[in-house]
């Protein structure tokens, strides 16, 4: 594997959103470490139909996430913890990803795929990351030892970049994991195309 693709998905409908802002720092970390990268953002994300699996077929948005996820070798979703769990937005994306149930690989079968939280509180922090682990293994996927559980509040400065070291050295971490196990999988040939 040359060049990985990590998908990024999440943010919120508000431009400019924390969430968002960390999810784009996490892919241009993955980029300099030769990643390609592809962005779902807050945007795209209000666009996207709410799921119904009964619904004759999908929609541009649906078909577009689900194919980009199926060539993915990483993903990097961030949500804000919302009542101490994700986002609607973000978890409407994940029960769009059921359109991949039939194929080769499912969901996020084999894949690494990290976690960033942004939240005004640590509590809300804690248990959303916890709460997206869970629907990562569901899916089949493999959560990165590491989870960025970041507090919103004050979080970037007027430049974009994160105010404090520490938060900083979430955001790449979960990058970094996701793009070690991408081409620790990607070496081994272990990726199965759809």
């Amino acid at each position: 594997m040359t060049q990985p693709l990590i998908i990024g998905v999440g943010g919120t409908p508000r431009a400019g959103s924390s969430t968002e802002r960390a999810l784009i720092l996490a892919l241009r970390h993955a980029e300099k470490a030769g990643a390609r990268t592809k962005l779902f953002g807050g945007e795209f994300l209000e666009r996207l139909p709410h799921f119904n699996p009964g619904s004759r077929g999908p929609s541009a948005e649906q078909a577009e996430l689900a194919a980009a996820v199926r060539q993915a070798d990483g993903v990097i979703l961030a949500t804000p913890g919302y009542h101490g769990s994700l986002s609607g937005v973000v978890k409407n994306a994940l029960d769009t990803l059921e359109l991949t149930r039939t194929d080769p690989r499912p969901y996020f079968e084999g894949m690494p795929v990290g976690i960033i939280i942004t939240a005004d509180g640590a509590q809300a922090g804690g248990t959303t990351l916890m709460a997206v682990r869970g629907i990562i293994h569901a899916m089949r996927g493999w959560p990165t030892p590491y989870g960025a559980a970041l507090n919103a509040a004050n979080l970037f400065n007027e430049m974009g970049e994160c105010r404090e070291a520490k938060d900083a050295w979430q955001i790449t971490t979960v990058a970094d994991q996701v793009m070690e196990f991408a081409k620790m999988r990607g070496a081994r040939g272990v990726k199965v195309e759809p």
